[in-house]
């Protein structure tokens, strides 16, 4: 088993056109995500990803995956922005963003090449053409990248941020830093994605 180690942290370059699903959810600056070790999969209470203000970005209800159930994501005032749920019988662990309707948003998959960890593929309305971001590193471990493939880095998984542990305390907190232009709900629903499939791992 290998990791494919996340580069440097770096100034992230704004990405033009955009890149994402939800216009509205395009970061207007290099944006960082808070996140919990395990407070996805933990429970099934529901919870939010916020920034570094404090500002809610996505809120999750819903218990953990299952068969019967899915996760809701909305936005920070409840307004439905699409339903998670497990691909049953995929070979490798897979998930689908839905509309209200039940049409396909996006996929995010378990990726078994070295050095990358998840998958998310989609249509990018800002292009009208398809996209594939992987995220490769060690997520909880410390560090990791979200890349489009073959393509630049636009989103960068750390530790440490500068006052964090004044800010937020604990130990187990870990920050995504977001380039301009990158919509955030999908980063997010990435970053779920694969700390449901880590938790799922360990506890299998």
């Amino acid at each position: 088993m290998g990791f494919f180690g996340s580069s440097a942290p770096a100034q992230l370059h704004p990405v033009n056109p955009p890149l994402g699903v939800f216009p509205n959810f395009y970061a207007q600056q290099p944006t960082t995500l808070v996140l919990k070790e395990k407070v996805f999969s933990f429970s099934g209470d529901d919870f939010s990803v916020k920034d570094t203000n404090g500002y809610t970005v996505v809120r999750c209800h819903g218990q953990a995956m299952s068969f019967r159930d899915r996760k809701v994501i909305v936005d920070a005032n409840n307004n439905f922005l699409f339903g998670l749920r497990n691909k049953m019988l995929a070979i490798h662990k897979t998930f689908i963003a839905e509309s209200e309707s039940g049409t396909e948003i996006f996929k995010i998959r378990k990726r078994m090449s070295f050095g990358s960890k998840m998958e998310a593929t989609f249509h990018n309305p800002a292009t009208s053409q398809g996209v594939t971001l992987l995220l490769r590193g060690d997520f909880w471990g410390g560090s990791a990248d979200i890349t489009v493939e073959n393509g630049p880095v636009v989103a960068q998984i750390t530790r440490e941020l500068m006052n964090a542990r004044q800010i937020f305390g604990g130990q187990q907190t870990y920050f995504v830093t977001v380039a301009p232009g990158v919509d955030l709900a999908l980063i997010a629903a990435l970053c779920i994605c694969f700390d449901e499939a880590k938790n799922e791992n360990n506890n299998g």
